[in-house]
Formats: C-alpha cells, structure tokens, sequence
C-alpha cells in the first residue's frame, strides 16, 4: 500500500501548525480519555485506518481496558461507558455524520450532552469533533497507510 501522494499538512506544514494550535486550545477542557474515545469512534465512522489504529493505542497506553477500546463502536450496548461518555459519543456520532438527517444534531443528543458538560468543555468536544474529523477527511484523501511514515 502506498499513499497518493504526501500528507497535505506535511505539504504545508503551516497547517498541521494550525491543526495543533486548534487541538492545544481544547486539551485542558476535556479528559485525554474522552477525547481519544470520541476521536476513535469518529475515526471508526469514517473509515481512517490511521486515526483507528492511533486512537486505540493511545487509549490502551492510557491504560484503558480492551472491553472499552473493542467496544467503542457499539457503545450504544455495552456497560462500559458512563453516561457523560455515552452523550459525547452521540454527539460525536451525529456530527460526524451531519447529511444522514434532516436536524443532523437533534435537540435529545444536544440536551443530553448539555447536561454532562459546561459551556466551555461542550466548546471543546464540539472542537475536537470538528479537528478529528478533518484528520480524516485529510487521511482518506490521500490514503494515507496506517502504520506508514508520513513522507
């Protein structure tokens, strides 16, 4: 496997600058864990093999356990999600997959997330949602190889 080309953001490294900045703006708002869960799962939706295999192990170094890890993309049926977690995967979920409804983010996910998170925190989910999905988007475009140096 071999990608179409460089990693726009190694093209124009002023960019990945930026994608950092953005991300480095939400880090204190937010648990490590919950934004590697909701970057996994966006990943997931999106098919970026790369962010997938990143996100895991990152939650795995975290010391999270293979249930949660395995199950993220059904969370919906498992237990091992609290429901703060439960509400940014949802929302994670319908941002993600904002042309699959008429009102992409409903007013129930919006409600329930509402109810876990404050203004500032909700700011940064919802940033972070928007940066994962960029990363992907960025990803799948050139396929970028999951496991490749980015040259």
């Amino acid at each position: 496997m071999q990608a179409r080309m460089k990693n726009p953001v190694i093209v124009l490294p002023e960019a990945m600058q930026a994608l950092f900045a953005l991300n480095k703006s939400t880090e204190s708002e937010l648990p490590f864990t919950l934004c590697k869960l909701v970057q996994l799962r966006a990943s997931q939706i999106n098919g970026c093999s790369v962010c997938v295999g990143m996100h895991a192990q990152e939650l795995k170094k975290a010391g999270e356990s293979d249930e949660r890890i395995f199950s993220v993309a059904a969370w919906r049926d498992t237990p091992y999600f609290t429901e703060a977690e439960r509400a940014a995967l949802a929302l994670a979920e319908a941002v993600t997959r904002l042309s699959d409804r008429a009102d992409p983010v409903p007013d129930d996910i919006w409600e329930e997330v509402a109810k876990h998170y404050n203004e500032k925190a909700l700011s940064a989910l919802i940033l972070q949602i928007a940066l994962i999905n960029v990363w992907n988007r960025l990803n799948a475009s050139v396929k970028q190889v999951a496991g490749a140096p980015w040259n």
